[in-house]
């Protein structure tokens, strides 16, 4: 605690280097929320497979591209998992794998405290934008 001008307030500890734990795995977990498409392709999928043209309906203004790339990131992650059908014409159905179904939870709950502080979250940026720099 310091003293300055008759007001007292706490000085926090310095972080040491060695701060974040060297073990920890939380480097290499996929965080799919900075994947722009992947929660919207995980809702899609989370009713069961669909074939990649059913996919690009819902979303719009994804290319086929993007859409191949991200569903390929996923399935390296272990999210979704692509069967092909030795049919004729070929067919490929893609669905999320039980790993994928965990992040189901987590992302119903972000959505909800979005939902709840959505209004609060706008108003932050919009003062932020109103602020002059310093």
């Amino acid at each position: 605690m310091t003293q300055t001008g008759g007001t007292t307030r706490t000085v926090p500890v310095p972080l040491p280097a060695d701060f974040f734990d060297p073990d920890c795995p939380v480097q290499t977990v996929p965080v799919l929320g900075g994947r722009k498409w992947a929660w919207k392709i995980m809702r899609c999928l989370e009713g069961g497979p669909r074939r990649f043209s059913e996919l690009r309906v819902p979303l719009a203004g994804i290319t086929a591209k993007v859409l191949a790339e991200s569903l390929r990131a996923m399935e390296y992650e272990g999210v979704v998992v692509r069967t092909e059908y030795d049919e004729n014409p070929p067919r490929v159905e893609y669905a999320l794998t039980p790993l994928g179904r965990t992040l189901l939870g987590p992302m119903d709950a972000v959505c909800d405290w979005s939902r709840a502080n959505l209004a609060e979250l706008l108003a932050a940026r919009e003062a932020y934008e109103r602020e002059p720099f310093a």
